[in-house]
């Protein structure tokens, strides 16, 4: 058993100061002056000073690798499980990305379940950029139903160079099937979608459910602040759907990029709900340049540390409060992709748990009631560090 004790708890909801009791892998009570059981082991964790949120859930990451848009040096490696504790995230969403072609979605997998053992949190898509997409058992709704790791379909590329530009009819029949495999399997079947640099990005997806019984909050669109133009159009998709902000491109390319926690900002002054938005980090991808002839210029790799700095920037910088800074990177990403043990503090909930400082440094990190990271330093790393 755990005991955090005089914390500053935002649950993402601001709970005031607070014990939080962990055992096993769950939170089991959370209030004021926590006593726990008689006879039993109990590390006493001081949080005076800290704040404790939940751990943060990147839904975009490549952890097998991905790239390769300069050739077979240019593929970006396998995410190792430092990477996750350094930025705070206790839960991570795999995906392919790009390269369905020469990669393969079990290893994919695999990779999750390695993550898994090494102790935290790890799911992932079914599918890749191309439409007809790769799949493990031949289909995505089987994919999802029957393969605990796999939640949803992506990313699945649209308005984009790389994309191969599926129609309305095969994008409709792509989401039809990742809900029915959703619904027999009891997950939220969501279908990440990677937003290109085209004009009117989002005219697919609304064709989607303008021909269809689907509802655009079937898809998670990302890359939704990747140029000015998207961004604007995602105020008024917003209201509607999801939008997800990508940060690790932001300090690469910030001529084009919209630096997310001012684009938060952005979008609840337009009147999109809080709960349609969240961040990942579409860390170890590659992020490449093009230029107006379709010719690679520069190829960088997203980091998961990224998530972490811009919800740091939405508090600090943009005045932000935190249980609302929060939501994107926990509750609103536990929500929308129905994992249910996810991104909150309460008991019952799994114990993933984050202390930080006033300057958001990590002080101690909680993943699934085992101690991670411990008087900022990181007490585990992945098999092969």
């Amino acid at each position: 058993m755990i005991l955090f004790t005089n914390c500053e708890v935002y649950a993402p909801d601001h709970l005031g100061p607070m014990d939080v009791l962990v055992a096993a892998t769950q939170v089991v009570a959370v209030g004021k002056k926590i006593t726990p059981p008689e006879n039993l082991d109990v590390d006493v964790i001081d949080g005076t000073g800290l704040r404790l949120f939940p751990g943060l859930i990147d839904s975009h990451v490549h952890i097998a690798g991905a790239g390769g848009e300069g050739g077979p040096a240019s593929r970006t490696p396998e995410m190792p499980l430092s990477r996750m504790l350094e930025a705070g995230v206790t839960t991570v969403v795999g995906c392919l990305g790009t390269d369905g072609l020469t990669r393969d979605l079990r290893s994919v997998l695999m990779k999750a379940k390695g993550l898994r053992a090494e102790g935290v949190s790890a799911y992932m898509y079914t599918g890749a950029y191309q439409v007809p997409t790769p799949t493990i058992l031949g289909d995505v709704g089987k994919d999802i139903s029957m393969i605990e790791e796999v939640i949803g379909t992506g990313e699945i590329a649209l308005s984009d160079h790389r994309s191969s530009t599926p129609t309305v009819s095969e994008l409709i029949r792509l989401a039809a099937h990742s809900r029915v495999g959703a619904m027999l399997g009891g997950k939220s079947g969501i279908v990440n979608i990677h937003m290109g640099d085209a004009e009117n990005p989002f005219q697919p997806l609304y064709d989607a459910v303008n021909f269809s019984e689907l509802k655009l909050t079937q898809f998670l669109p990302t890359h939704c602040n990747r140029n000015e133009y998207i961004f604007e159009d995602a105020k008024e998709y917003g209201k509607h759907g999801y939008v997800d902000f990508t940060t690790s491109a932001y300090p690469i390319f910030p001529d084009e990029e919209i630096k997310p926690s001012k684009g938060i900002v952005a979008l609840l002054k337009a009147g999109v709900p809080l709960a349609h938005v969240t961040m990942s980090s579409d860390g170890a991808g590659s992020l490449p340049q093009f230029n107006e002839k379709g010719e690679l210029v520069r190829l960088e790799s997203g980091g998961l540390k990224s998530m972490m700095d811009e919800l740091r920037d939405c508090v600090l910088e943009e005045d932000l409060p935190l249980e609302k800074a929060l939501q994107p990177v926990t509750s609103n990403v536990a929500d929308i992709l129905k994992l249910q043990g996810k991104g909150r503090v309460a008991p019952g909930k799994d114990a993933d748990l984050l202390l930080v400082d006033k300057d958001f440094r990590i002080v101690h990190l909680c993943a699934r009631g085992k101690m991670m990271v411990k008087d900022g330093k990181m007490l585990r790393k992945g098999t092969y560090e």
